[in-house]
C-alpha cells in the first residue's frame, strides 16, 4: 500500500517542491536551475530518441542552435514577439530535423551516429558564417519573453516558465511511451521484423522521434536564447551535444526522470569543478575533461543504465506499479473491430513456383503449394530443407527471385511484410522476438498495432484512453487463454524459453489473423504444455483461423495438422495427409538420409523419426 501511495503522490511532492524551491535560492541559485531545466528539456529528447529509438545522436545541440537563432534573428531583427519567435524556431528545426532525418535515417551500423557528427559539426559552421546572425560574436540584446504585457527578463520568472514547459514536455512523453505508438518506439530495438509482423513501419517511428526529440530540442533553443539573452555559435558545436548526451547517460538512457537527474548531476558538478580546480591547478579546464572522464568510467563500469536505472533496479524487490493503470477496467466497452474470416474450404494463400536464390545457392527451388481457410498445415522437411526461407518468403520478409505469392485474392509477391501483415497474416518467429524489459501486457497489447489508429498526437495529449481500455481488455483475454492471467505485470525477460513462445503467439492473436503462420511454437515446450498449445490451435482452428506452422517434433506435428508439405534441399518433395507422408519411402529417406525400401533399415528408427513412435 505505501509504494502505491509513493507512486501516486511522489509526482505532486515534486512540483510543490519546485513551486517553493525559488524562495530558498538566491539569484545564482535560480539560474542553475534554469540550465538545468533547459539541459534537462534535450536530454529528455535524447531519452526518447536514444534510449528509446537506439539512435545515437552527436549534434542535438545543432537543433537547439538553429531554434535560437530563429527565434533571436525574428524578435531582433524585425521585433516581432517572441511567441512568433517560438512558432518560426519550431518550424525551421522540425524541418530541418525531417530533412536529416529522411537523409540518414536509413543509415545503419555504426555510420548513423558518425552521420550527427558531420551535421552537429556543419550547423555551427554555418551559423558563424552569416553575417545578419552576428557571424562568429553572436546575437545579444535578444528580447525578453513576455506574458500578458509582463516581462519575463528576470531568472526568477523565466524559472516558473522553464519548469513548466519541461513539465509538460515530461508528461507528453510519458503520456507517449504508455500508447500505441510508444509500446512500438519501445520495441524498435527488437528489429524491423518484429515491428512489421504486427503492422508497424520501424522507419516512420524513427523519423517520428528523431523530429520530436528534436522539436524538444527546439524549445529548449529558444527558451535558451530568451533567457540568456545573448548566443554565439560555440555553444551549439559537437561539444555541447556531446554535454547533452552525457547529461541522458548520467541520468539514465531508459527513465523519463533520468533527463532531469542527469541534467543536475552534470551542471552541479561543472560548476562545482571550476570553482574547486583553479585552487589546485592553473590547469583547471583540462582537469575538468579528465573528471568528467573519470566519471563517466565509473559510470560504464557500475551503472550502465545511469544513476536512475541503478535506482529502479535496487527498487526492483518492492511491487510494481501497473504500466498502463488507465486501462485496468474497461470490460463494458465493446471490443476492438474484427476481421470477417473467409468461408472454410476457400484458398486463402497460393505459393507459385516460388524460388529464391542467394547468389549461386538456390535456397528456395520452384515451390508450390495452398493453404485454405480452416485448415492446419504442417511444413515439415530435415535441417537445410529451405523451411525457413520459405516461411520468409510467404510472411514478406524477404523478396522472392521468381514465382508468385498470392494472399486473400491480392498478388502480394512484391508487398512488405508489413503490407501482409495488415492483410490479416501473424506470424512467430523462431528465434523468440519479444521485448524483455517490456511487461506481458504490453508485449501482447502490441500485437494490436494494425487493428488500431490513435497517432502520436493524440497520444501525448491523453486523447487515446478509449483505445486504450480496449487493446489491454483484449489483451488480457489473450493472456488468461495461453494460460498467463494475473501475471500481465511480469516481464518479459523473466520467462522460460517455452512460456515466451506462448507469449508471441498471444500477440499475434492480437492483430485478430486470417492466418497464423507459426515458427517451430512447440521448441522448449514440456510434454503436458506441446498438449495445451495443441489444443488452443485445434480451437482457434474451430474459430476460423488458418494455421501454417513449421516445426520439427514430428510427434507434436503430426497428431495435429490436416495436411503436411515436404521439403527437402530446397524443392517440394511431396504433399499429403499425414499417414501418407508418414509412410512414403522419399520422406523417410530424407529424414534417415538413406533408401529406406533397403529392408536393412530399423523399423523403430523410421516410426521415432515420423512421430510413430509407441
Amino acid at each position: 500500500m505505501s509504494s502505491i501511495f509513493l507512486h501516486r503522490h511522489a509526482p505532486l511532492a515534486v512540483v510543490a517542491a519546485l513551486l517553493l524551491l525559488p524562495l530558498a535560492l538566491g539569484n545564482f541559485g535560480i539560474g542553475l536551475m534554469n540550465d538545468i531545466g533547459i539541459g534537462a528539456m534535450v536530454a529528455l529528447g535524447l531519452v526518447m530518441l536514444t534510449g528509446v529509438g537506439g539512435v545515437t545522436s552527436f549534434g542535438q545541440a545543432a537543433f537547439v542552435g538553429i531554434a535560437a537563432y530563429s527565434t533571436a534573428w525574428l524578435t531582433s531583427a524585425h521585433a516581432l514577439s517572441p511567441w512568433l519567435g517560438l512558432l518560426f524556431a519550431l518550424l525551421m528545426t522540425g524541418g530541418a530535423a525531417l530533412v536529416i532525418g529522411m537523409l540518414t535515417l536509413r543509415l545503419g551500423s555504426h555510420y548513423l551516429p558518425i552521420s550527427t557528427i558531420a551535421w552537429g559539426l556543419s550547423v555551427p559552421l554555418v551559423l558563424s558564417n552569416i553575417e545578419a546572425l552576428g557571424s562568429h560574436t553572436g546575437m545579444s540584446d535578444i528580447a525578453p519573453i513576455q506574458v500578458a504585457g509582463f516581462s519575463l527578463a528576470s531568472s526568477g520568472a523565466m524559472y516558473y516558465l522553464i519548469w513548466g514547459m519541461l513539465g509538460l514536455v515530461y508528461l507528453f512523453s510519458s503520456n507517449l511511451l504508455r500508447s500505441r505508438q510508444g509500446r512500438a518506439m519501445r520495441s524498435l530495438r527488437g528489429g524491423n521484423s518484429l515491428l512489421a509482423s504486427v503492422g508497424a513501419d520501424g522507419y516512420r517511428l524513427r523519423l517520428t522521434l528523431f523530429v520530436y526529440s528534436a522539436l524538444v530540442a527546439g524549445l529548449a533553443g529558444w527558451l535558451y536564447a530568451h533567457n540568456s539573452r545573448y548566443i554565439s555559435p560555440s555553444t551549439f558545436d559537437v561539444h555541447g551535444s556531446i554535454n547533452y548526451l552525457l547529461m541522458a547517460v548520467v541520468g539514465g538512457l531508459l527513465q523519463l526522470p533520468g533527463a532531469i537527474v542527469g541534467s543536475a548531476i552534470v551542471i552541479l558538478l561543472r560548476n562545482t569543478l571550476q570553482d574547486v580546480l583553479p585552487l589546485l591547478s592553473s590547469r583547471g579546464t583540462q582537469l575538468e575533461v579528465i573528471a568528467f572522464s573519470l566519471l563517466f568510467l565509473l559510470l560504464l563500469h557500475h551503472a550502465r543504465a545511469g544513476v536512475c536505472g541503478y535506482a529502479v533496479k535496487l527498487a526492483a524487490r518492492y511491487r510494481r506499479a501497473p504500466l498502463a493503470a488507465s486501462a485496468a477496467g474497461g470490460a463494458d466497452l465493446p471490443p476492438l473491430p474484427r476481421r470477417s474470416q473467409p468461408a472454410a474450404g476457400k484458398t486463402i494463400l497460393s505459393a507459385r513456383k516460388v524460388t529464391r536464390r542467394f547468389g549461386g545457392l538456390v535456397a528456395v527451388n520452384d515451390v508450390s503449394f495452398d493453404i485454405a481457410a480452416g485448415e492446419i498445415v504442417g511444413l515439415i522437411g530435415p535441417n537445410g530443407a529451405g523451411k525457413s526461407t520459405m516461411f520468409n518468403l510467404l510472411t514478406g520478409a524477404i523478396g522472392l527471385s521468381s514465382g508468385a505469392v498470392s494472399f486473400m485474392g491480392r498478388d502480394v509477391t512484391k508487398l512488405s511484410q508489413r503490407d501482409i501483415a495488415q492483410l490479416g497474416m501473424g506470424r512467430t518467429f523462431q528465434h523468440v522476438k519479444l521485448r524483455p524489459q517490456m511487461s506481458l501486457l504490453d508485449n501482447v497489447a502490441l500485437g494490436a498495432h494494425g487493428r488500431t489508429r490513435s497517432g502520436v498526437l493524440a497520444a501525448g495529449l491523453g486523447l487515446d484512453q478509449r483505445e486504450e481500455a480496449q487493446i489491454f481488455v483484449e489483451a488480457r483475454t489473450q493472456l488468461a487463454r495461453i494460460g498467463l492471467a494475473g501475471r500481465e505485470h511480469e516481464l518479459a525477460g523473466a520467462l522460460p524459453l517455452g512460456t515466451q513462445r506462448l507469449l508471441e503467439i498471444a500477440r499475434a492473436l492480437m492483430a485478430d489473423p486470417v492466418m497464423l503462420v507459426l515458427d517451430e511454437p512447440a521448441a522448449g515446450l514440456r510434454h503436458g504444455e506441446k498438449q495445451e498449445l495443441a489444443e488452443l490451435l485445434k480451437q482457434l482452428r474451430r474459430q476460423g483461423v488458418t494455421i501454417m506452422i513449421v516445426e520439427h517434433d514430428m510427434d507434436f506435428v503430426m497428431k495435429l495438422v490436416d495436411r503436411l508439405v515436404v521439403m527437402n534441399f530446397g524443392s517440394k518433395l511431396m504433399e499429403g495427409a499425414p499417414a501418407a507422408v508418414r509412410r512414403d519411402a522419399s520422406v523417410q529417406a530424407a529424414y534417415l538420409g538413406g533408401d529406406l525400401a533397403d529392408e536393412q533399415c530399423d523399423d523403430k528408427k523410421q516410426a521415432a523419426y515420423m512421430g510413430d513412435a509407441a
